[in-house]
């Protein structure tokens, strides 16, 4: 068995909390951040998010939760196809958010969309709060993947709906000897090429590694308590987008 994902850190073991290292990576990254996501996934990425909203639109939504919302891509996404009331993004980096404020100042959605730095362990919201959560390429950098998943499970409203998109590992023969090459040598490549912090792309395909992937990832979700725990894999395994679903309240009671 490899390394549990919160021991996959982007400095080392010696360099403090696996948190505080995710910060200080994404506040560094942070001026590259866009255009290294379109070059590594030669812009795929922006497939997977669509997606992913399709998927969280059969359900309609009104206040929404964007958990490790980098530089809001997710969040604007969401805000322009669901036309929902509310879309509030949460990241550890304060250069993320600032990045995605200009984003959001832009497109002219900054009253629906807003950006904040925030800690996905202890989400300063109210418990049962929004009727979606989701988050984007993010799970992996989590400290603690299950108290994050608990959290988000306090604050979503029952009957509502988590979405979690994640870069993943291929599982057939043909296409993972590929795709480690591309991840273990040519990422890191462009990432020192392109970024000012070359070891954040050397710790990107060890993180994608070591997340659980599939079934393991369901089970995670599940021990938090969601229900309908579903995984659908994209672009030959490269990214999977898992679902679930807090239970509604029990109606019983009226009976």
């Amino acid at each position: 068995m490899g390394p549990e994902i919160e021991e996959i850190k982007p400095y080392g073991m010696t360099e403090g909390a696996k948190g505080e290292q995710v910060e200080r990576m994404f506040n560094s990254i942070a001026p590259s951040y866009d255009l290294m996501n379109r070059a590594m996934t030669l812009g795929i990425d922006k497939l997977w998010r669509r997606k992913a909203v399709k998927m969280i639109k059969a359900r309609g939504t009104t206040k929404i939760l964007d958990v490790a919302t980098g530089t809001g891509d997710l969040a604007l996404l969401m805000a322009r196809k669901l036309d929902p009331i509310s879309v509030i993004g949460i990241d550890l980096s304060a250069r993320m958010i600032e990045i995605g404020r200009r984003k959001i100042a832009d497109s002219g959605l900054g009253d629906v969309v807003k950006l904040t730095v925030g800690d996905c362990l202890d989400l300063a919201y109210p418990d049962e709060t929004f009727d979606c959560v989701t988050v984007a390429y993010g799970v992996r950098n989590f400290e603690d993947l299950r108290r994050g998943y608990s959290e988000m499970f306090r604050v979503l409203q029952p009957g509502g709906m988590i979405c979690v998109i994640e870069l993943s590992t291929p599982r057939s023969n043909i296409v993972r000897p590929i795709y480690n090459i591309y991840s273990m040598k040519i990422i890191p490549a462009i990432g020192r090429a392109v970024s000012r912090d070359p070891k954040a792309y050397t710790y990107l395909p060890l993180s994608i590694a070591a997340v659980p992937q599939g079934d393991d990832m369901l089970a995670i979700m599940a021990d938090a308590g969601f229900v309908d725990t579903r995984c659908r894999t994209l672009t030959l395994g490269v990214c999977s987008i898992y679902t679930a679903v807090k239970p509604a309240a029990d109606s019983s009671a009226d009976s």
